[in-house]
């Protein structure tokens, strides 16, 4: 009688299961859609929330998404954030924010990129000015005397 193999499964009828060809650090970090949070997440891989989540995300190097069954009442943080749930408080994106036409926001963006499609819905306030003013040329300042001389030209 031969020894099975440790690879072999006894007795089922189907092959075992393969080990993912993603690495794990590529796969991110999943919240399952039966998964409730609460409190503060963060972290150094990129997020998908499919459940719900409150308190903070933290993810300022990454991107995060809350997928069509995600549900955050918290304050997002991240890279790039994508939005195809409902969220209820402020995101700010170091990059951009994305609020797919399925996505529904509840709060205030801020990022330097802001693209809202047709259909989302949003309620709140948008801020894309940069946090990094040096980058912003600064705008001539002309004399009150001089605007009013070119002003008069014009009649």
């Amino acid at each position: 009688m031969r020894r099975k193999r440790k690879d072999e499964y006894y007795g089922a009828p189907f092959p075992p299961l393969k080990k993912s060809e993603i690495p794990t650090e590529a796969q991110g970090t999943i919240i399952g859609s039966g998964v409730k949070v609460t409190g503060e997440i963060s972290g150094k891989n990129d997020l998908t929330v499919n459940g719900q989540v409150e308190g903070i995300i933290d993810f300022r190097e990454n991107q995060v998404i809350v997928s069509k069954t995600g549900s955050v009442h918290a304050d997002i943080y991240g890279k790039v954030i994508t939005i195809e749930g409902e969220v209820e408080g402020s995101l700010f994106a170091e990059e951009k924010i994305v609020l797919q036409p399925s996505g529904v926001i509840r709060g205030n963006m801020t990022a330097p990129r802001v693209k809202v499609e047709d259909g989302a819905k949003f309620k709140g306030n948008v801020d894309t000015e940069s946090r990094n003013t040096q980058r912003q040329p600064k705008l001539k300042e002309v004399p009150l005397a001089q605007v009013h001389t070119l002003t008069q030209k014009g009649k």
